[in-house]
């Protein structure tokens, strides 16, 4: 899955919070000053061809939903990242955690008990 940038981020933000919407509802979203109209539209119909979002026609004009989920892009996100920076480990990577004392010994051990009795979150 391609890695959106900070704007299109931004928009998805937008679509996964409130879910389906014209253009000028995503407009009317933003704070002044807020982005052209045009900007917005050209900004949505990347998104839809790079497989974010898609749309339904109401005659001339299109009502775009996200078609991937936040849960999908940051696990695809996540995965990147392991694959970039830690050699493709997963290992590496809570080890890198754990050395920063980002997460402690006794959080992996629940982690490995929730794991073995099939109850992860």
């Amino acid at each position: 899955m391609k890695k959106l940038t900070n704007k299109e981020k931004e928009i998805m933000e937008l679509y996964w919070k409130q879910g389906p919407m014209f253009v000028k509802e995503l407009q009317a979203l933003y704070p002044e000053p807020q982005p052209h109209f045009n900007t917005l539209s050209t900004m949505v119909r990347i998104l839809e061809k790079n497989g974010f979002l898609d749309h339904k026609a109401y005659g001339n004009t299109f009502q775009y939903f996200p078609i991937v989920t936040e849960q999908e892009y940051g696990k695809s996100s996540m995965a990147g990242i392991i694959q970039r920076y830690f050699d493709n480990s997963y290992l590496s990577a809570v080890s890198a955690f754990v050395q920063e004392e980002k997460i402690s010994v006794d959080e992996l051990k629940e982690l490995i008990e929730r794991i073995e009795k099939g109850t992860e979150e």
